[in-house]
C-alpha cells in the first residue's frame, strides 16, 4: 500500500480544548478513505489540521514523504492539497465564473481541460456561469466548492460533509462526481451520510473522542453491524 498521507499520534487543541488526543491514519494513493464519527468525535478537526488552519500541538502529518505539521495553510495547498470545508468557502459576491478563475493556481492548458470536465460533470455551473455564488442553491454551491478543489492539479482532495443539507437527488449527483474524480485523483473524505459514504469508500477509519480506534476495508465494515451501531448509531 503506497500512502499519499500519513498521520502518527496528531494531538491538536481548539482554544484550550483538546479535540485530538491520538489520531492514526493512513490514505493510500489513488483511493477515497473516509473517515466516519458521531458528531463531535473530531473529523472535521482532522481535516483543518491536515490544511494548517489548526496547530498539530503533539505528533506526525506526513503528506508525499514530507512533514507538513504546522507549515502555513497556502504552503500545505501549494504542495498539491485541494480542501473542500463543510461550509463550502466560496465566495458570494464573486460569480461562478470568478470563484473558479481566483481558485486557479495558474491558467494552463491541463487547467483549462479539468474546467471543461468539471463543467460537464456540473452543466449548472456552466448554466449559472456569471451568477454570484451567494445566489446558487445548496447543491450548486457544493458543486462549486467541489469544482474549485478539483481545478488545480491536486493529488488529494480534502472534503468535508458534501453532502450535508441537500435534497438526495442532489447527494447522488455529487456522489458520482465523487467517484468519476477518484478515478483521477485521491480524496479523504469526511461524510455522515453512512449509505453514501459505504459506496464510495475503499477503506474506512473511525474516529471517537478525538482518536482513531478502527479501519479496515469498507466492504467489511457494511457487514459489521455491531461496530456500525457502537460507534456510528447505524442499524
Amino acid at each position: 500500500m503506497s500512502s499519499l498521507l500519513k498521520l502518527s499520534q496528531v494531538e491538536a487543541y481548539i482554544q484550550q480544548f483538546h479535540i485530538l488526543h491520538d489520531i492514526n491514519f493512513e490514505v493510500p494513493k489513488g483511493e477515497v478513505t473516509v473517515l466516519l464519527g458521531r458528531n463531535g468525535a473530531g473529523k472535521t478537526t482532522t481535516l483543518r489540521t491536515i490544511m494548517g488552519l489548526n496547530p498539530v500541538s503533539k505528533g506526525s502529518i506526513v503528506f508525499k514523504d514530507e512533514e507538513i505539521s504546522n507549515q502555513k495553510p497556502h504552503l500545505i495547498a501549494n504542495k498539491g492539497i485541494g480542501y473542500v470545508p463543510e461550509d463550502q468557502g466560496i465566495f458570494g459576491d464573486l460569480t461562478v465564473g470568478e470563484n473558479l478563475r481566483v481558485a486557479m493556481k495558474r491558467e494552463d492548458q491541463e487547467t483549462t481541460e479539468r474546467l471543461e470536465w468539471i463543467l460537464d460533470l456540473f452543466p449548472d455551473l456552466k448554466k449559472f456561469w456569471k451568477k454570484p455564488g451567494g445566489q446558487l442553491s445548496g447543491g450548486q454551491k457544493q458543486m462549486l466548492a467541489i469544482s474549485r478543489a478539483y481545478v488545480n492539479e491536486n493529488d488529494l482532495l480534502l472534503i468535508d460533509e458534501p453532502s450535508k443539507g441537500l435534497a438526495p437527488i442532489v447527494v447522488e449527483k455529487v456522489m458520482e462526481t465523487i467517484l468519476q474524480m477518484k478515478e483521477k485523483t485521491t480524496i479523504l473524505l469526511v461524510e455522515q451520510n453512512f449509505l453514501m459514504a459505504s459506496k464510495i469508500g475503499d477503506r474506512f477509519y473511525i474516529i471517537d473522542d478525538g482518536q482513531t480506534v478502527h479501519n479496515g476495508l469498507m466492504g467489511e465494515l457494511k457487514q459489521d453491524k455491531a461496530l456500525m451501531k457502537k460507534y456510528l448509531g447505524v442499524s
